[in-house]
């Protein structure tokens, strides 16, 4: 099912030339030199392709991607400058450089009576006096020699490779040479097509960090995955020409030109993603997935383009009335087209598949609101804030709540208050593993939240008692769809549970010492019972709220009549439906407490806000 997406995204590549998809037979590559040739085949410079501050440029060349291993390989009119020009600067006293370049030059020389022109003629001539000792005078194959290089002669805009009659040669030899490459002829389990060369090996992948950068998506290596002995991929039968398409597809996702638009990394997987016509969705899923809506939040958000800012907002404001009517996304045909999503992951050997889902553009965005439904909660911090939370927090923000707590430039774990302003960014490796694909389900699809994201969350709550709207929007989340708990957007003062009304309690009490302290001293406190008790508070309450109850007692002494008559009260009516503290509290009741907390202390900045206006 995945290769048979690709390989219908292939198509619709090719019909959009503002991918800059490859032709049959043909590659993108990224060039960084070009050798300048006279008209003689004598050298006229080596130059860098240096262009806008790049180091390499994307180039159609003739062939697939290079092959790897410790096989000579050379490739037609391009390749690195081992080939090219027989040097290698990291390792001079190596053989190979002059072997490669050996092989590189018979392959074009053999060619050349059957090509017949001029400028062809020149690259053989070229090859055919050049010494590679002379690279060492090229200071130029310093920086560059480590990418590939092509050739061009004087005077000439294009390359030599972009000759009308090389490139016809080269469609004439790639159809002769077809049907010696397949081994096994049978039906394409991609295309259907029956009696076609079937692969043996499949194209390499490119552009997944981990471990060798260039992996298949497809292999078979062990004598256990032999099928009425049928070596590796003749027991499941893949034409030639479909593996090539397929796999120029997703390296066109993964790393083409536009490729931006279509992948982003997601804890340690790399995401792509796809509709499958140009859709206003898939413009924005990216920059949606990774930003949510903090760039509409906030003005100082990382997103410059104004295109893309107001394509996100037509984005978000389907999704709040509806995508019908004059939204945009009712023009992509959202029941009919389908969006595809693939979470790919590397280590030193493959490619490892780590999700793939499909869908329709609307079930993508029903999907979407009942996600925004389940773990909706009033922001900590809202629209108009300094630093306000997102109203829709995105997928990688939601997996750093579940990151081990990251170190401050000096060396020491951060903690809360002031010390978070040092806090750095959270690594991929931070996150606790295998939670992106569950995520992403819960997320896009429907299903349901990953229990080890809330349990990493909680966890990382009684570490460090940040309590924050993206936590309590997991938290939430899990508790809704996963125990069909009702949880409410904002503070209930009629919800019963006692893991609630006690993380109430926590919050009334810790309220109490910070207006004890400031009427005291003045200033504000900077550790309150919270840093001490809270992790204790959550999980044992019988161990811990007495003693609590008792320190806020003798911090009331220090209260206005007025604020002590006030937090009488409220405790009053907060510990009423209660019998005794529980002993212990369960996964699901510490997520209830921390969320009663998040409401109470919300509630409370709500009041002083309308005190100071």
């Amino acid at each position: 099912m995945i290769l048979q997406a690709l390989h219908q995204l292939y198509a619709r590549l090719q019909d959009d030339s503002s991918y800059g998809m490859a032709r049959p037979g043909r590659s993108i590559q990224k060039i960084s030199f070009r050798i300048v040739l006279r008209h003689d085949g004598s050298l006229f410079e080596i130059q860098s392709v240096e262009k806008d501050g790049k180091a390499s440029v994307q180039e159609e060349v003739l062939g697939t991607t290079k092959p790897s291993g410790p096989g000579i390989n050379p490739c037609f009119l391009w390749d690195n400058a081992t080939y090219l020009l027989g040097c290698n600067l990291t390792d001079s006293d190596s053989d190979r450089p002059r072997k490669s370049f050996e092989a590189f030059r018979d392959r074009h020389l053999s060619a050349e009576n059957d090509i017949g022109v001029p400028e062809y003629s020149a690259v053989c001539r070229f090859l055919e006096q050049w010494q590679p000792e002379n690279a060492a005078h090229h200071p130029v194959l310093q920086e560059t020699a480590t990418g590939f290089g092509v050739f061009q002669i004087i005077g000439e805009e294009k390359y030599v490779h972009h000759h009308p009659v090389i490139q016809e040669w080269w469609d004439r030899h790639s159809q002769n040479s077809k049907s010696n490459e397949g081994e096994v002829l049978g039906q394409c389990l991609i295309s259907g097509r029956e009696q076609v060369p079937i692969a043996r090996l499949h194209p390499k992948i490119r552009g997944v960090p981990g471990g060798n950068p260039d992996k298949s998506l497809v292999g078979f290596k062990p004598d256990a995955f032999k099928s009425y002995g049928k070596d590796q991929s003749f027991n499941a039968p893949v034409g030639i020409d479909a593996a090539r398409e397929y796999t120029a597809a997703l390296n066109d996702i993964l790393e083409g030109p536009r490729s931006g638009r279509h992948r982003f990394r997601l804890g340690d997987s790399t995401v792509v993603f796809w509709t499958e016509r140009p859709t206003l969705l898939e413009d924005v899923f990216a920059e949606f997935a990774l930003n949510g809506s903090k760039e509409l939040d906030s003005e100082d958000g990382e997103v410059q383009d104004a295109g893309l800012r107001q394509k996100i907002a037509s984005f978000l404001g389907a999704l709040r009335k509806g995508i019908d009517g004059d939204s945009e996304l009712a023009s992509d045909d959202p029941d009919r087209t389908r969006f595809f999503i693939l979470g790919l992951s590397a280590n030193s050997a493959r490619l490892a598949v780590r999700f793939f889902h499909q869908s329709t553009v609307r079930q993508l965005l029903d999907h979407l609101l009942e996600h925004q439904r389940h773990c909706g909660i009033e922001r900590q911090y809202a629209a108009g804030s300094k630093n306000p939370d997102p109203e829709w927090p995105s997928l990688r923000l939601l997996l750093r709540q579940a990151a081990r707590e990251p170190k401050d430039i000096r060396g020491g774990p951060v903690g809360g208050g002031e010390k978070e302003k040092r806090q750095t960014a959270r690594e991929p490796k931070d996150i606790p593993p295998l939670l992106e694909g569950p995520l992403l389900d819960a997320v896009i699809a429907g299903g349901l939240y990953p229990p080890g994201l809330v349990t990493a969350v909680i966890r990382r709550i009684r570490a460090d008692r940040r309590i924050s709207y993206p936590r309590m929007f997991v938290i939430k989340g899990y508790l809704v769809r996963n125990l069909n708990k009702e949880v409410p957007m904002s503070l209930d003062i009629n919800r019963t549970d006692p893991a609630y009304r006690l993380g109430r309690l926590f919050a009334v009490l810790e309220k109490i010492q910070k207006e004890a302290y400031k009427e005291q001293t003045g200033n504000y406190m900077d550790k309150t019972i919270k840093e001490s008790y809270y992790g204790s508070a959550s999980a044992t309450p019988l161990a811990v709220f007495p003693r609590i109850d008792r320190l806020s007692t003798h911090h009331r002494r220090h209260l206005k009549p007025g604020r002590k008559l006030f937090f009488d009260r409220l405790i009053q009516e907060i510990f009423e439906p209660l019998d005794g503290f529980p002993s212990n509290l369960n996964l699901a009741e510490q997520g209830l407490f921390a969320i009663g907390y998040y409401h109470q202390t919300n509630a409370f900045y709500k009041t002083q806000a309308k005190e100071d206006i």
